[in-house]
């Protein structure tokens, strides 16, 4: 195998959209990696719902072989996401590698996550590659972009490559800065003991649980005896081998590189991401000290997922458990309901990350779901004393057991072009927060930042900021406290029947705004039914807002051709008394859809 000097291990990172995936698939292309014949847009994205958001949900790991003077090099590149829900992904990416491309939209300049994703890559003191893209475009601005990125590193903007990775312009020239700026793994030998760390890892029915690992010393292969320290669990491995970017099986995988590990456990709950493994035959000597491993996620947003039956049931937890492997940010434990059955309290890192798992478990593995809307997790005092989170609106208590609330609040970043500047002054004015600062960044660019409730974010902010921006805006956020709030309950009602995956926890001061928004936009958004449908939405016992939905009309008449009119009286009395039942027993199933159009439709 290569000496570990011949081995780079980078990522690219970037804000959605800024061509990350594009430049993956040049990289691809010219380390011949994969075949002409075989090659299509976002081939590093597998999955279905990447290729139709046209965004990275994943990270996905590929070797390639690259020759540069007379030296043959094996290049590992690990695609991360862009979306800031997904920023987990790209921390766990980055600790397993030693270089970093920043990739920046000439069209765009600089973003809010390439901010975060920057700030990422620092705190683990990789090198930094900076380029420019889409310089091919009309509206590129390139020394713009250039300038902006310069100040932002502080180098010599110089120093940043140009690229086109639409056209395949300056790819070689990355690729060559790809070898000569980023160092070597500094690694142990082969000869030392075997470590490796987990940074992802997926379900196979046939060889359990696949583990994406970055080998720190030593070699393993097919059949060594592997101990995994944190879980305590023995286990044999199957299958090496390394990213093509299929999995491909190989000899043995030795220090510096990254690669997969089939351990043959069906347990996904015992291999973890950040779990250190090490031979079994090293605990004759001593225990090691397992590596460093990762941060637990924070999960942002709370949402409950229900099935209609018990064995519906037991897939759902199955599937979540899968899941769980190749997305550690997804927390959920089991919880029950009446009028819902049994379910799981699933935490997410945002909306999006909400959406994608939900459809991947609709797709996937076949489930019919209904879903409560959003919750932050809230700090309650009740009025016996007792402190409580809650972060479900069926877990709310009646009002006048509360004696306080407090709820979570963030610093909320936007970088924004001087058109719209105004206009997102004008959003931001609109949410219970208070403005902190404004900063000029370069080239009529404003970083804004404000201090909000999480709960004013959760939903519908970002489509209403790229909306009044034409999308020429981009935010990120982080958590900095709890804050007192004023807060209640809205429950919803369809067909006389509380949707309880509808109720919402929001500002007093705006209950009746809040309920009206949702009363209209379910009265557009559900079909008519044979019945007339009252939506009612209610807060602390009394119905605030009322919305009804009229019978789907049928002309039961049409078959008469004149005649005695008491026939037709008799025919529409009989529809009449018909329909009156049928508001009387009569259901209104909600699709998983119409929640998310629910959510999209704040503003």
């Amino acid at each position: 195998m290569s000496l570990g000097y011949k081995i780079r291990n980078f990522v690219i990172i970037s804000h959605v959209d800024h061509g990350k995936s594009t430049l993956a698939d040049r990289l691809l292309e010219k380390t011949e990696t994969i075949l002409p014949k075989k090659m299509h847009d976002q081939y590093l994205d597998r999955m279905n719902l990447e290729q139709e958001k046209g965004i990275t949900i994943k990270m996905h790991p590929v070797q390639m072989k690259y020759q540069f003077a007379g030296q043959s090099y094996i290049l590992n590149l690990i695609d991360t996401p862009g979306h800031t829900d997904f920023a987990y992904e790209v921390s766990r990416a980055l600790a397993a590698v030693e270089g970093a491309i920043l990739l920046v939209d000439a069209t765009q300049g600089i973003q809010a996550q390439t901010i975060t994703n920057l700030k990422l890559a620092q705190q683990q003191n990789l090198i930094i590659l900076p380029v420019i893209n889409k310089i091919d475009s009309p509206q590129a601005q390139i020394e713009k972009a250039k300038k902006e990125l310069a100040a932002l590193l502080e180098i010599d903007r110089n120093s940043i490559l140009e690229i086109s990775a639409k056209e395949g312009w300056g790819i070689e020239e990355v690729l060559e800065q790809i070898i000569l700026l980023f160092p070597s793994p500094k690694e142990r030998g082969q000869s030392d003991p075997f470590r490796c760390l987990i940074f992802d890892s997926q379900y196979d029915s046939f060889q359990g649980v696949i583990a994406y690992v970055r080998i720190i010393g030593g070699k393993v292969k097919a059949g060594d005896k592997i101990y995994l320290l944190a879980a305590q669990r023995e286990a044999e491995v199957k299958e090496v081998g390394y990213f093509k970017p299929d999995r491909q099986l190989c000899a043995e995988l030795v220090a510096g590189e990254i690669g997969y590990l089939a351990t043959g456990i069906k347990d996904p709950e015992i291999v973890n991401v950040g779990e250190t493994i090490i031979l079994e035959s090293q605990l004759e000597f001593s225990l090691p000290q397992p590596l460093p491993g990762y941060h637990e996620p924070l999960s942002v947003v709370f949402s409950s997922l229900y099935v209609s039956g018990d064995q519906d049931f037991n897939l759902l937890k199955s599937s979540l458990e899968k899941l769980k492997l190749s997305d550690p940010s997804l927390t959920f434990i089991p919880e029950k309901r009446e009028g819902l059955g049994r379910g799981f309290r699933c935490g997410f890192l945002g909306l999006l990350h909400t959406e994608i798992t939900v459809r991947r478990l609709e797709e996937e593995f076949g489930l019919d779901l209904v879903i409560t809307f959003p919750m932050v997790n809230y700090s309650l005092r009740l009025a016996n004393g007792e402190e409580v989170k809650v972060n479900s609106a069926a877990d709310w208590p009646a009002q006048g057991d509360i004696k306080n609330i407090e709820e979570p609040w963030v610093e909320l970043a936007i970088v924004t072009k001087a058109d719209y500047l105004g206009k997102v002054m004008q959003l931001l004015s609109t949410l219970e927060g208070s403005f902190r600062r404004q900063d000029y960044l370069q080239e009529k660019t404003y970083l804004l930042t404000y201090r909000v409730p999480l709960r004013e974010i959760i939903s519908g902010f970002d489509d209403q900021l790229k909306s009044i921006t034409q999308g020429h805006a981009s935010f990120g956020f982080h958590f900095t406290g709890y804050c007192p709030g004023d807060l209640t309950k809205l429950e919803v009602f369809v067909a006389k029947e509380k949707e309880e995956s509808l109720s919402r926890i929001v500002s007093r001061r705006r209950a009746y705004r809040e309920a009206q928004k949702m009363a209209d936009k379910l009265y557009e958004l559900l079909p008519s039914q044979q019945f007339a449908v009252p939506i009612q939405v209610q807060s602390e016992g009394r119905v605030i807002v009322r919305r009804t939905i009229k019978a789907r009309g049928k002309n039961v008449t049409q078959s008469l051709y004149g005649g005695d009119y008491t026939r037709k009286k008799k025919l529409l009395v009989k529809q009449r008394k018909g329909k009156k039942k049928l508001g009387k027993t009569g259901k209104v199933k909600i699709p998983s859809k119409i929640f998310f159009q629910m959510l999209e439709s704040k503003n």
